[in-house]
């Protein structure tokens, strides 16, 4: 009994303590930033439901084909001919359950004009390089396709330099190169799309897209779409964007050739990651940014996703800002940082406020405690809990409403491929995601920033002044796995032994304090 009266006690000071003005402000906050994001899904969701309306009338009006075009007259041969060339570039590393049918998605891709694919892998070693090597033969009569060796990166991460050999050995009469990551799951329609719009507003410097992640049911997984979700808001814009996905950037290809503001030197020397140096250049020189309400690609994650694939995903992405081109562009990452930052425990804290009202509230008629019965008495810390959970449901209704958009869409501009459905998602783990996501972000942020180190795919890269300076190679003893689409690194080996919660824990706790010593 000593032990629930001190239960009360505690229950009912913190009870009091977070109905003071400080608390009560960073709930109302909590409040906004749920309102604030279902505001932006709400809109994301009305620009992709312009473009599912558009291809439903032109459907009506007897275009058969609008997945791939909004006038079927673009479809007769005269026009086809007048097509550009283009390259599509795709860097390689490992290969996973759901890369084949990416890269089918890739190699059937229905444009008209000439257009190559480039498969860059750092060596023949990589089990990528035998997967492609297969599906190449099988379409080697239908596609213009092949496989490039770009060797080991030394100024750059391996991704750079497998885009930057890649455009080099592109061909010198493509207009436009098209850098696609590998878990990219293309539409028929896609590469057409694109090369329409730059054809339409020459003045684009980079077209880009941004995946739908479909979760495969583990925390993992969920807490990776969580991830996404909020920045699908700044890719929904049907134009003009400041963000840019890597997984997908459509660039001229002179711009590469004549090294346009440095976008290949600023790549080479020292680049870690390549949206995020280009957007730096878009936005230094006022170059735009374009991306259409059509390029939202699915993308299913790895069926055994882990929970560690998941933070050290997370750490990838937080390391990103890490790194800068210029003193503008750092200021601006030190924004994004603080800010992110911020509004992540801005975001999870309410939600501890209002478990401890909520407790209070069911605990007050089983207790004699006076100062619980006095709390809970109060209306102040029943009102911000009901507020809280009202705000969370608009949230929440606004995210599924936005997944359910952008399936839609999806199932529309790939009629041949099998429907992406939204009766998988676990609405539960959504929420779920959201607070852990939220919770760690801050934690991956600093630690990055304070290792200045990071391992992708069993190499890790050390930053100097915002570039790489220094990079190690840890086949033996790295990562067997990426992270997101489990694929394996280095060909067929055992698994890893399955490690509890509390192991894993220590480990990146051991990591925090010795980043040299542990790998990812």
């Amino acid at each position: 009994m000593a032990g629930l009266e001190v239960l009360d006690w505690a229950l009912a000071s913190l009870s009091r303590a977070f109905c003071s003005p400080l608390a009560v402000f960073v709930q109302i906050q909590g409040c906004f930033i749920c309102l604030t994001l279902a505001i932006g899904w709400a809109f994301a969701a009305s620009v992709r439901n312009k473009a599912t309306r558009r291809m439903k009338r032109s459907i009506d009006n007897g275009n058969s084909f609008a997945f791939l075009c909004d006038d079927i007259n673009d479809l007769e041969h005269s026009a086809q001919l007048k097509l550009p060339g283009v390259s599509v570039v795709m860097p390689l590393k490992g290969f996973g359950e759901h890369n084949m049918q990416n890269w089918r998605s890739q190699i059937t891709s229905l444009y008209g004009g000439p257009l190559e694919f480039l498969f860059v892998v750092e060596s023949t070693e990589d089990p990528a390089y035998h997967a492609i090597s297969k599906l190449i033969s099988d379409f080697q009569d239908n596609v213009n396709a092949k496989i490039v060796v770009a060797g080991l990166s030394s100024t750059c991460s391996q991704k750079i330099h497998n885009q930057l050999v890649g455009v080099e050995r592109m061909n010198k009469d493509s207009k436009y190169v098209l850098f696609l990551d590998d878990d990219v799951r293309l539409h028929p329609g896609t590469i057409g799309a694109l090369t329409a719009e730059m054809e339409k507003k020459p003045e684009i410097f980079i077209q880009t897209g941004y995946p739908l992640d479909l979760p495969s049911g583990s925390l993992g997984s969920y807490c990776i779409y969580e991830y996404h979700m909020p920045c699908s808001m700044g890719f929904a814009t049907g134009g003009k964007t400041f963000f840019l996905w890597g997984g997908c950037m459509m660039m001229h290809a002179d711009d590469f050739r004549k090294d346009l503001y440095g976008v290949v030197s600023r790549l080479r020397d020292g680049g870690y990651s390549d949206d995020m140096t280009l957007a730096a250049i878009a936005g230094e020189h006022k170059r735009l940014i374009s991306s259409p309400p059509v390029a939202v690609f699915p993308h299913p994650l790895a069926s055994d996703l882990s929970f560690s694939r998941y933070w050290n995903y997370l750490m990838k992405q937080t390391f990103v800002l890490e790194s800068y081109v210029s003193k503008v562009n750092w200021w601006m990452n030190r924004a994004l940082f603080s800010s992110h930052c911020y509004l992540s425990w801005g975001f999870c804290w309410p939600y501890f406020m209002a478990t401890v009202h909520i407790l209070v509230a069911l605990r007050a008629p089983c207790t004699s405690e006076i100062s619980l019965k006095e709390a809970a008495a109060s209306s102040c810390g029943s009102l911000l809990a009901c507020c809280l959970v009202i705000c969370t449901l608009v949230e929440l209704i606004s995210m599924w409403n936005l997944t359910k958009v952008e399936i839609h869409l999806c199932n529309l501009l790939s009629p041949e491929g099998p429907p992406v459905s939204l009766g998988s998602f676990n609405w539960g783990l959504v929420f779920l995601s959201l607070l852990v996501d939220n919770f760690l972000y801050p934690i991956s942020a600093f630690r990055s920033h304070f290792s200045q180190s990071i391992n992708w795919s069993g190499i890790r890269y050390y930053l100097k002044d915002g570039k790489i300076r220094k990079i190690e190679r840890l086949k033996e003893n790295g990562s067997k796995y990426t992270d997101l689409g489990g694929k394996h690194l280095y060909g067929k080996r055992t698994g890893p032994p399955t490690k509890s919660f509390l192991s894993s824990l220590c480990r990146r706790l051991a990591q925090w304090h010795q980043p040299k010593k542990f790998d990812i």
